[in-house]
């Protein structure tokens, strides 16, 4: 009997056919009341990218999918505990930041925050992971 749930399992092949990767992977995973999210960014679930060179749209599409996400595996957002995020260059914190504060507003998750060379793709700014736990009285 499996341990955990796999929310939206794909594979890199299809998802980033620029690359020549072949990885089963999924969008979160639920392990007992837990729930954690990959690291999304600003392309939503059919592969679009939204606000091309524009670090705060990048942010709001991110949190739509960790929005989704969550309320998929039973959470939302008011149950996220801990963020991860990383953008590509330090200007973009205030932007990143406001956005993802919007979103999260009165729920007072751990955070920790990095600046990285780059991202996956290109045209990523950003980059956020969550997570976050079920309710028990789901």
């Amino acid at each position: 009997m499996p341990t955990h749930t796999r929310i939206r399992m794909f594979n890199t092949k299809e998802t980033y056919p620029n690359q020549s990767l072949d990885n089963d992977l999924c969008q979160a995973v639920v392990a007992g009341n837990t729930v954690y999210v990959r690291g999304q960014v600003g392309t939503d679930f059919e592969g679009n990218l939204v606000g091309l060179g524009n670090p705060a749209e990048q942010a709001e599409q991110a949190m739509k999918n960790v929005k989704q996400l969550l309320e998929e595996a039973g959470s939302d957002l008011s149950h996220i505990v801990k963020t991860t995020t990383y953008i590509t260059d330090p200007r973009f914190r205030e932007p990143v930041y406001r956005e993802v504060g919007r979103w999260l507003k009165g729920v007072y998750p751990i955070s920790t925050g990095l600046v990285v060379a780059g991202l996956a793709q290109p045209e990523w700014l950003m980059e956020i992971d969550v997570i976050a736990v079920i309710p028990e009285d789901n």
